[in-house]
């Protein structure tokens, strides 16, 4: 991977051939690393969105077809997105612990965060509404399953009056997974299907936000919803 400079500051991404490789969707690879030097001090970490897009989930899997994965290049992508933003936006003030800080937080996904905290209020919810061996099969059968491609496929098994007790329960006993879903899949299609908090604290993608939530809640939802999202670490 190419080494990249802005005065006196360097990043490179680059495959980690010191330890041993890993499957990336079936392929082999050394893990994915970032290294940032800053007045010939460096740091080095291992790559959010190599661990983010490497999970089974992102994997896709259609019968007769070869399944297809993200590629590194999507991993790379996003890695200098995120570098590219936190550089600018601490120029006065940058220091390599700000970067590790700022990273940590910015680079997160919002749908990964929310979406164990949705499986476990399904899971709730099947049991108390008479189906345990759902609820136990969505527990422990969707580790590898997006959680929105899920809800998907059950709206289409169950009658309508089930999935809209489902989906208005969500509302307050499950983490704000659906909306924010729905939200970046009208954004974003695979294998960048994430929605970040870098992209998410932008003024224009709250300003998005906010319309897209009055147009598929109440008010008072909305405002719930917002106040939740802006609460994400709890869910991390």
């Amino acid at each position: 991977m190419s080494e990249k400079k802005t005065n006196k500051i360097s990043y490179k991404t680059y495959p980690n051939d010191r330890l041993k490789e890993v499957d990336f969707h079936g392929v082999a690879t050394h893990p994915l690393y970032i290294q940032v030097t800053y007045d010939r001090k460096s740091i080095f970490f291992k790559s959010y969105y190599f661990e983010l897009f490497g999970k089974a989930r992102y994997l896709l899997k259609i019968p007769g077809i070869t399944p297809k994965g993200p590629s590194l290049g999507d991993c790379v992508e996003r890695e200098e997105q995120v570098i590219r933003f936190i550089l600018e936006k601490h120029r006065e003030d940058f220091t390599l612990d700000l970067f590790r800080s700022a990273y940590l937080y910015y680079s997160r996904d919002l749908c990964d965060i929310f979406q164990d905290g949705f499986i476990d209020y399904l899971y709730t919810f099947f049991w108390d509404d008479g189906y345990p061996a759902l609820g136990d099969a969505v527990l422990y059968g969707s580790k590898d399953v997006v959680a929105y491609e899920l809800i998907r496929s059950l709206k289409r098994a169950f009658k309508p009056e089930l999935f809209i007790k489902l989906k208005e329960n969500s509302l307050y006993y499950a983490p704000p997974y659906l909306p924010i879903y729905e939200f970046m899949a009208e954004r974003h299609r695979w294998p960048q299907a994430i929605l970040t908090v870098m992209e998410m604290e932008d003024p224009q993608t709250l300003k998005s936000f906010g319309s897209f939530l009055i147009k598929r809640y109440t008010e008072d939802q909305a405002v719930d919803i917002l106040n939740q999202v802006a609460k994400w670490h709890k869910y991390s």
